[in-house]
């Protein structure tokens, strides 16, 4: 790091010391600069690059957390070991906090018999590089009722299950668009149904303020009992009905209500990232170190 980076940093001495650390003691020491919550970038905001690209430029801007895609870490990977994954993030000093994703976990049908088998390979894959979390995103389409419930609850509890040896726990993410776990309050309910140790929730803010869900519904979630957090903000334009995935914005830059979001968040116990995942193409072709250096730029100021 060059001396002018590192000098940015000044204003925090918890990530400058966990600049040489290894990786746990980088996750520590960057949770307790942010009163529990920080910075984590997400390598979906980063799909342009590959993965050493991508998390060069995090740790270049400081970042101490990454959330993962395991397909792009495969690829690194190659027809070597997963080890040589896990000594790069070391070396960078980057602790892997999380890894993205499995579809269709929860929804009956033909795409799960795929999705159980993806999911083999990357909870052993999560193993290997030292991460113990993977994003499980409800993106059921299909039209359902409440008898399709008690199968959903059995389809996590299996897919938790192949999780379970390995170490890693299947967040489940409700998303707006889901037609079975759509908002806070089911996916919670899913989830304390199954009562499985490797099958917790996880919130992301942009399916949370431009869904079905209430800010109020942030106090049904018992203390400690987020597992996750995806970071964004909601654009004002254009309307809620017609947005997409890609118009996500920065956080700060659009109308969610993000700071009473993260005091809530703290004030129910969560102590973990806040990750930043994007999908606007403008930002996924930036530089992963520019957009990290935005990241915090964006997202320090709400969680401090």
């Amino acid at each position: 790091m060059k001396r002018r980076e590192f000098v940015a940093l000044s204003a925090l001495p918890v990530l400058e010391r966990a600049l040489g650390a290894g990786r746990a003691e980088a996750q520590s020491s960057v949770a307790a600069a942010g009163g529990g919550m920080f910075v984590c970038m997400h390598e979906a905001t980063s799909a342009d690059h590959d993965f050493r690209t991508a998390m060069e430029g995090y740790a270049r801007a400081g970042v101490r957390a990454v959330e993962v895609d395991l397909v792009k870490v495969r690829e690194f990977v190659g027809a070597g070991s997963p080890e040589k994954a896990r000594r790069f993030l070391s070396d960078l000093g980057l602790k892997p906090v999380s890894s993205s994703n499995q579809l269709f976990l929860d929804e009956p049908g033909e795409r799960r018999a795929q999705a159980i088998e993806d999911l083999k390979w990357k909870v052993e894959l999560d193993q290997a590089i030292g991460c113990d979390r993977l994003v499980t995103p409800s993106a059921a389409s299909e039209r359902h009722t409440v008898a399709d419930y008690p199968r959903v609850i059995d389809n996590l509890l299996e897919a938790a299950e192949i999780a379970k040896p390995h170490g890693v726990t299947l967040m489940l993410e409700h998303t707006r668009v889901s037609t079975l776990v759509g908002t806070l309050r089911t996916a919670l309910g899913v989830v304390r149904k199954a009562n499985h140790p490797n099958l917790r929730v996880m919130l992301d803010t942009f399916h949370f303020w431009s869904g079905m869900s209430k800010l109020e519904d942030l106090e049904l979630l018992r203390d400690g009992e987020l597992h996750h957090l995806h970071f964004e903000d909601v654009p004002a334009e254009p309307p809620v009905e017609v947005f997409e995935q890609r118009h996500r914005v920065f956080p700060g830059e659009g109308i969610a209500p993000l700071a009473q979001i993260v005091a809530t968040l703290k004030r129910k116990g969560y102590k973990g990232p806040a990750s930043l995942e994007m999908f606007d193409p403008a930002v996924r072709a930036m530089s992963p170190h520019d957009v990290a250096v935005k990241a915090r730029k964006t997202i320090e100021p709400l969680i401090a």
